[in-house]
């Protein structure tokens, strides 16, 4: 067991850095956990935030917005995939609330 306390930035930085490598690996379950790891991070980091931090806190807003850019690259490669095999398409509508949302729709991929 650690005794020592990481401090939430550093814990942020760690979950940010393990969120790109699942994404550059295509791993779908470290990108789960890291996320969720990022997700407790950034909460303990609101609490203990101090003014001079802001300088790291803006390196770790870069980070997570890179990892954001590479996020929707695999969705596209994802959408991309789905429709060129004829699994899904996904078309924009309003819900009944007014809300933009995707309708997949189902396409067969042949004739029988």
């Amino acid at each position: 067991m650690n005794l020592v306390a990481v401090h939430p930035l550093d814990a942020l930085e760690s979950a940010l850095q393990a969120e790109r490598r699942a994404l550059l690996e295509h791993d779908v379950d470290g990108l789960m956990r890291s996320t969720q790891a990022k997700l407790e991070a950034l909460a303990a980091a609101e609490q203990v935030a101090r003014p001079d931090d802001m300088a790291r806190v803006g390196e770790l807003h870069e980070l997570n917005r890179a990892n954001a850019v590479l996020l929707a690259r695999r969705r596209r490669e994802v959408a991309w995939t789905l429709r060129h095999l004829g699994r899904t398409e996904s078309t924009g509508v309003y819900n009944g609330a007014g809300y933009a949302s995707a309708q997949a729709q189902s396409r067969w991929l042949g004739s029988g």
